[in-house]
């Protein structure tokens, strides 16, 4: 996978420190929920964007990447 940029919609808002952890991303919110959006550089980093949601408790509603 080379760098792709992705969308990840989650349900629920983002707390300061969940804002911290995405610094490097584009967030909107989208009540009831956020959308983020940034470059994603290979599957493993995917995969650790997904957990850390996880880990913040978010819901991620959807997941895929934008056209280019």
């Amino acid at each position: 996978m080379t760098d792709r940029r992705y969308e990840f919609r989650v349900d629920g808002l983002l707390t300061g420190t969940a804002r911290e952890a995405f610094c490097d991303m584009d967030v909107e919110e989208v009540r009831p929920g956020a959308v983020l959006r940034g470059t994603v550089v290979d599957d493993a980093h995917l995969h650790g964007i997904l957990e850390q949601l996880r880990l913040l408790g978010l819901t991620v509603v959807e997941a895929h990447p934008l056209d280019r």
